[in-house]
Parts: structure tokens; sequence; C-alpha cells
């Protein structure tokens, strides 16, 4: 598992330096803007063009997907009065999560885990708040906010137009926040297969799959712990962003994060269980092949001092110590017969005391 595009400056880099990052992926900037049953939607060649839209009264939303560049940025920057440490934060991927405070404007750092086929990634996602405005940097090409523009977009809509910005802040927040719920279904799913197997038909591979998922796990909750520390931060923090009508609900969002560690601490205590029960199956799986080796050891040790006490074959007509039953006329019969007698009888006595 890793930071989506990780990337960091040299160090000794003087602080607020912005440093653009080679991608593949193209920028792109949306914009929205509502207030009451008024909603604008633009698609932005350049950040100067959000300028425009500083002077109403009404909020607006940049959205930027894809890796920005600096100079973007730094437009950004000078527009909304962006503090250049939170900027470069934005540039250096791979941030612990935060919320920091800077006079009249938030700037969060939030980690929005998903799965990229089978590799777990985790998308850093910068989010600016101010008093009509909220600016939000995500690395990934494609908007994973859909859904909550596709809310403000509905005819009518005054609970979420005719709220602040903080109101938006919560439903990025809340997204954000419940993209792990899917990602710790799919955890839940693999540990019960892997439990499965593990009691069935334990073997390596099943061993390095527990390992690999462990280490996720661990990896996940070095960021959802921090999370959930910043949205608490964010509901205790004396500031007039956030309403007091909007309140309860970052109270949810920090339920769900507290059920989100909840499940993960969970999952790792079932990882390791796991790592028990995998010895604990190997354990029994060589005792029972020991305890089959020694049954037929045990059984063909008799069998053994029997056909080497008649392989000694030491017969005299006048010793009286000679053998007597090399004479029988029914001695090798009778000889096998004692073999399937003493056979039978351990097996039976195996079978009783419940070794077999």
């Amino acid at each position: 598992m890793a930071y989506f595009s990780k990337h960091y400056h040299a160090p000794g880099t003087a602080p607020g330096t912005l440093v653009s990052t080679d991608s593949d992926h193209k920028m792109s900037i949306h914009l929205i803007d509502y207030s009451g049953d008024h909603v604008e939607e633009q698609r932005l060649a350049t950040a100067e063009e959000c300028q425009d839209y500083l002077e109403r009264d009404s909020k607006t939303w940049i959205q930027i997907n894809g890796p920005v560049d600096a100079n973007t940025l730094r437009a950004l920057g000078d527009m909304f009065d962006l503090h250049d440490l939170a900027l470069e934060d934005v540039l250096n991927s791979g941030q612990r999560p935060k919320m920091e405070l800077y006079d009249d404007q938030v700037f969060l750092i939030a980690a929005m885990p998903m799965f990229d086929g089978e590799r777990l990634e985790v998308v850093q996602v910068s989010l600016f708040a101010g008093t009509n405005y909220l600016i939000c940097l995500c690395p990934l090409e494609e908007d994973p906010f859909e859904p909550v523009r596709k809310r403000i977009r509905q005819p009518n809509n005054r609970r979420f137009t005719s709220r602040g910005i903080d109101y938006l802040l919560y439903a990025m927040l809340d997204l954000i926040t419940d993209s792990a719920f899917p990602v710790l279904e799919t955890f839940g799913d693999k540990l019960e297969e892997m439990e499965i197997e593990l009691l069935e038909h334990p073997r390596k591979q099943t061993l390095t799959a527990l390992h690999h998922l462990k280490r996720e796990l661990l990896m996940l909750r070095r960021v959802l712990w921090p999370q959930r520390e910043a949205l608490t931060t964010l509901m205790r923090m004396e500031n007039s962003l956030i309403h007091q009508d909007t309140l309860i609900y970052f109270r949810d969002c920090q339920d769900h994060s507290i059920q989100i560690i909840e499940l993960l601490e969970s999952f790792r205590d079932m990882a390791t269980s796991m790592l028990d029960i995998y010895l604990s199956s190997i354990s029994q799986k060589t005792n029972d092949t020991m305890r089959v080796l020694t049954i037929i050891a045990t059984i063909f040790i008799p069998l053994t001092f029997i056909v080497g006490v008649y392989g000694m074959n030491f017969e005299h007509p006048d010793s009286p110590w000679a053998m007597p039953e090399l004479g029988w006329y029914y001695g090798y019969p009778m000889v096998w017969g004692l073999i399937i007698v003493v056979t039978a009888g351990l097996i039976w006595f195996f079978k009783r005391r419940h070794w077999m």
C-alpha cells in the first residue's frame, strides 16, 4: 500500500517552495457557484478565472483534479491568501492527515482509501475552506466528489444551497470518511476467506497473503487514526466558519470515523489471531502425520520381532534348545496367524485409546 504519487522536497529546501511533479494525468478545474436556488457550473482553463467569483455573496466550490502544477497553486494562493506552508503540503503528497487554522481560513489534509484493482491506494485530498469558498485539490483524474455535486444540482435543494460553506465542507469530509467502509468490507471478506483456508488447508501462500493484509491494515491505521483526531480538532476549535447548526453533522462524521477505527482494530486483532491459527493448524497437521507414522512403526515392531525370531533357523535333532516350531507341519501359517492377531490387536487398542 502506498500514498498516491508520493513526493517530497529535497532536505534543506526553503519552506514554502513549490515544485511541480511529472505525471501522465491531466489537471482539470471545475467550479460550481451556488446560493439559494442559483447554481452555476463552469469548466475553467486557468485558476485566474476564479477571480470574478470572489466578489459575489454566493458560495464557490473550486475542484481541481489531477496533479496540480506550481503556477496554478501560486495563482490560487495569491487570490485566496493561502499560506505558503499549506501550499507546500499540497504538492508534497503523503502528508499525515491534519487540520490547521490560518486566521479565518481552515486547511485540511484528508486521506481517502480506495482500491486500484487489487492494490490499496490512499489518496491525499487537500481542502481550503473560507467564509464563502472551498478549494479542493485531489490528485485523481476522475472526480470522486461527483455525488456531492449531484446533491447541489438537485432542483429546490435549499437544504444544501442555503447553508454556508461549512456544510459543503462537511459533505466532502463525510464522503472521504465513508470511503473507508467499502475498503474495510473488502478486508473483512478477505479475512473470512483466509480463516476458512487456514482451518481446512493451511499453506505458505496463505501465510504470505495474511502478512501482506496485516501490513495494509497497519498502514491504513496510520492514516485513519490522525484523520479522526483532525475531525475532533475541527469540531472543538473556536472559529466562525463552523456554525452551531452544522456542528451536529460534523459530529455524525466523527462517529463514522470512530466506527471505522474500531472496525480496523478488530480486523487487526483477527489478522493477529489468524497467525496463531496458522501455527496451530500446521502443528496439528504435523502431529497427525507423526501419529500415523508412529502407529505404523508401532505395528511393525512386534512383527519385526516375530519374523526376526523365526528367521534365526536354529535346528538340531539332539539339542533340547532347538526351535521346535521349525518342525511343525503348520508352522508357517501359524506365524502368519500370529502376525495378523498382533496387528489386529494393536489397531483395536489404538482405536480404543482414540489414537487413530
